[in-house]
């Protein structure tokens, strides 16, 4: 994994997903982390549909050749936080439990779905699921 970039794949269209995203700082010591919005084109987008990975279900987190999905990426994410400002040290605290990161999710990815809903955003559907265009 050394000198490998960390990649976090979120939906650059949702308000509260991007904000997360560019609050959310690592240490140095692990690496730099790269944003890949979902909604264009890459190579990691590829690989995360080859894995059957529903991006409109949660964000991933790539590291080296590791993916991590859902909860398992915001734990991910907490663990290799800066704890520098309020939102990382928040963030450390709150999802460092993989326990609370897998109870917590769930609730997060319920009011991200109606925000999207409510701003008439449609899904990604990296999956091609018929039927599954509007939140």
């Amino acid at each position: 994994m050394l000198n490998e970039p960390i990649l976090l794949v979120y939906d650059g269209e949702c308000p509260a997903c991007q904000a997360y995203c560019q609050l959310i700082t690592i240490r140095k010591t692990v690496g730099d982390l790269h944003l890949i919005d979902a909604r264009e084109g890459s190579d990691v987008m590829q690989d995360i549909t080859a894995l059957g990975l529903d991006i409109d279900q949660g964000m991933v987190l790539k590291m080296g050749q590791q993916f991590y999905y859902g909860a398992d990426a915001i734990h991910a994410l907490a663990l290799l936080s800066s704890r520098s400002g309020i939102i990382n040290r928040l963030n450390y605290h709150i999802f460092k439990s993989k326990t609370m990161s897998f109870l917590l999710y769930p609730i997060l990815k319920f009011f991200r779905t109606l925000l999207l809903k409510l701003l008439g955003k449609s899904k990604i559907n990296n999956l091609n699921l018929d039927g599954n265009s509007q939140f």
